[in-house]
């Protein structure tokens, strides 16, 4: 059954590259009117006329910034709560900037961008998407600023949905794992330490944004009418994975991708 957004405005806020622009592009292209909030830095114009989208300049830790794009929607039906950053840094070096910059966007971000989404959208119900993490559950090192964003992420879920669902407005998140996009780059180019990570992940390998976009539409659309609270990991099994999956004798790593032979 292919998707259908015809009808419906919807907000992708980071949507210019990434996870936010392979939304962007699959629910444009299911016939939605989306609209890309990102950065000026990230060329948020020509990417949206590239796909047949429009664009709004937006600095998620700007709550005036958020509420200037918004009032150019009319009234949104979908909004995917996907910008955020992932700086690196030791707990122990983490400075207060640090971790405050990375809050703002993360979290504070997203609870300004739900919040003033929710108020135009109770009227007419609608659906919400953020895009935690699979950090969102675990300690990875050197991300303590990210990783406690992430999870501050799951409790604005958890009671947005709650208090939502009476005006019809669905809250959900997408949990990835290790997806190719700019933020990572430089994890996809290591194959040494690729083929240890990989051992973890029951599918051998990382994710490609449309991977993840596909999960995001479906939470968006109306075959998920009846699910709100929820979370969907897009990890390539990583979470069900305590002890890792690979190594076995026959085992092969290419430089991507883990696979075995029958």
């Amino acid at each position: 059954m292919p998707w259908n957004f015809e009808g419906k405005q919807v907000v992708v806020t980071g949507g210019a590259n990434g996870i936010g622009l392979a939304v962007a592009r699959n629910i444009a292209a299911a016939g939605g009117s989306v609209w890309i909030f990102d950065l000026p830095d990230t060329h948020p114009s020509e990417v949206a006329q590239s796909i047949g989208a429009q664009a709004c300049v937006t600095d998620v830790a700007d709550r005036r910034s958020i509420q200037e794009a918004f009032a150019r929607v009319p009234d949104p039906s979908v909004v995917v709560v996907n910008a955020g950053i992932a700086p690196l840094r030791p707990f122990l070096e983490t400075t207060p900037d640090l971790w405050n910059q990375t809050l703002s966007v993360n979290l504070s971000g997203a609870f300004h961008t739900m919040q003033i989404a929710a108020e135009g959208m109770k009227r007419q119900g609608g659906s919400i998407v953020l895009t935690a993490s699979t950090n969102s559950y675990d300690g990875e090192p050197d991300l303590i600023a990210y990783n406690a964003s992430k999870a501050g992420l799951l409790g604005l879920l958890h009671t947005a949905a709650n208090e939502l669902g009476p005006y019809g407005i669905r809250v959900n998140a997408v949990c990835p794992g290790l997806i190719r996009t700019r933020l990572n780059a430089a994890s996809f180019s290591d194959q040494k330490r690729l083929g240890e990570y990989f051992k973890h992940i029951p599918l051998g390998r990382g994710g490609e944004p449309e991977e993840v976009a596909q999960a995001v539409l479906f939470l968006a659309s109306d075959l998920a009418s009846y699910i709100t609270g929820a979370t969907l990991p897009v990890d390539g099994g990583q979470m069900a994975s305590k002890f890792g999956t690979w190594g076995k004798e026959g085992d092969r790593f290419d430089g991507q991708r883990w696979t075995r032979s029958c």
